[in-house]
């Protein structure tokens, strides 16, 4: 297989939540989750993406998680911080604050709610990598934003040099082969469930909500289609399936996985409004999820 512009991202990164006690950042905590992803063999962790909550921190917080992160895995694993705005000012400003602090690369989320024609996602994110040298991960997840990113679009930003990677969280497999068919990016899959779909036609990996709660598992189940023993692969996707279900479908990301850490005896903190947590019924089922998987809550 040609070798993609961004396939030192390959296997698996996990978007970490962001750990708030008393509305204030947790450092403490943060260090434990990094901790605990560089001891189960993760790839990259991806802090203050939607699962960071990064919609309601600060621009002050946000860039003490970047800094946080960096400073603890202390190249002992990728960090791709989440820098992406829908304003491309306040994008480029978390870019640099990001390079200036060392993260190996940025998750750039399509500008949300503003709806730009697909002329200004090319120029919003075009702006980005010319600015800042860093590696480019285009994130297009519509039913967050409002707008896809068309496959057209991803390939004219394909040929900018330090755009490598798109995290494709459409739930389109035609979207993904047409991005594969047409470019040299690496796509690392944005729904933990369709992680082996994607990998069968040439995706490299992931970027996890469900690698929160059991990291060694999913790097399993990547590596095994990396590897090309997708029998092995589809053994883990069922075993898994079940929890990636519930930590996107149960209720709005992050509020499900926040709620399976503090179960597990991981507690990551309260939520910030407007999210709020499971209700009695919604967390019952959630305990049943992680303990039919095994776990012990």
């Amino acid at each position: 297989m040609t070798q993609r512009k961004g396939s030192d991202y390959a296997g698996l990164s996990v978007a970490i939540i962001t750990p708030l006690t008393d509305d204030r950042l947790d450092v403490q905590r943060l260090r434990e989750q990094v901790e605990f992803q560089i001891a189960a063999g993760t790839r990259c962790i991806v802090p203050v993406g939607t699962t960071g909550e990064s919609p309601t921190l600060s621009h002050e917080e946000h860039e003490r998680v970047i800094s946080e992160v960096v400073q603890i895995a202390a190249g002992r694993v990728k960090v791709m911080a989440g820098t992406g705005s829908n304003s491309t000012a306040e994008a480029l400003r978390l870019t640099r604050w990001a390079a200036k602090e060392g993260a190996d690369a940025s998750l750039q989320v399509a500008p949300y709610y503003n709806k730009p024609t697909q002329e200004g996602f090319y120029q919003h994110f075009k702006a980005i990598a010319e600015d800042v040298d860093l590696p480019i991960c285009v994130y297009n997840i519509p039913g967050r934003t409002g707008k896809n990113i068309e496959p057209e679009t991803i390939a004219r930003l394909a040929e900018i040099p330090n755009i490598t990677m798109v995290k494709e969280a459409t739930g389109s497999l035609d979207q993904c082969s047409q991005i594969l068919n047409t470019t040299d990016l690496t796509v690392l899959s944005g729904d933990d469930s369709l992680t082996i779909p994607m990998m069968s036609i040439g995706a490299e990996g992931v970027i996890s909500v469900a690698g929160n709660i059991v990291p060694r598992d999913m790097v399993a189940m990547v590596q095994a289609a990396l590897d090309g023993d997708f029998a092995a692969a589809r053994q883990w996707h069922h075993k898994l399936f079940p929890l990636c279900r519930d930590m996107l479908g149960l209720s709005t990301n992050p509020i499900p996985v926040k709620t399976a850490m503090r179960l597990l005896g991981r507690d990551a903190g309260e939520l910030r409004l407007p999210l709020t947590p499971l209700s009695p019924q919604e967390e019952q089922k959630l305990r049943n999820t992680l303990r039919n998987y095994g776990l012990e809550c």
